[in-house]
């Protein structure tokens, strides 16, 4: 399994509107195949972070995904909501794997 983390840069005065684009990305992802583990807006702190992440079960998933959404009519119309509204001044795509399974120390030989 891969992880896409997505760190964005966000229009203060638009989180409502990036709440829906969030929303509708959710829909897509999980509708084209991956998992989408949900957003993080901001709350305290930084009024202008936000963060994403969601998997595809690889690398070669993911790729067939982008270029699925590239022509995708509903993911089309996220991309140019948020364009449009002018919600995301940038963002930091990253890919990770995740470590889901719990070891005692005892197992991973630390006592």
């Amino acid at each position: 399994m891969i992880t896409c983390s997505l760190t964005y840069k966000i229009d203060p005065g638009q989180v409502a509107a990036f709440e829906t684009y969030a929303k509708v990305w959710i829909h897509l992802v999980n509708r084209m195949g991956g998992m989408h583990h949900g957003y993080w807006l901001p709350h305290e702190g930084a009024n202008d972070v936000a963060f994403a992440h969601f998997s595809f079960p690889s690398l070669a998933a993911y790729e067939i995904y982008r270029a699925e959404a590239a022509v995708d009519a509903q993911c089309q119309a996220a991309f140019a909501f948020a364009t449009e509204n002018h919600i995301i001044r940038s963002y930091e795509r990253s890919f990770t794997r995740p470590v889901l399974d719990g070891i005692s120390p005892q197992a991973a030989g630390m006592v």
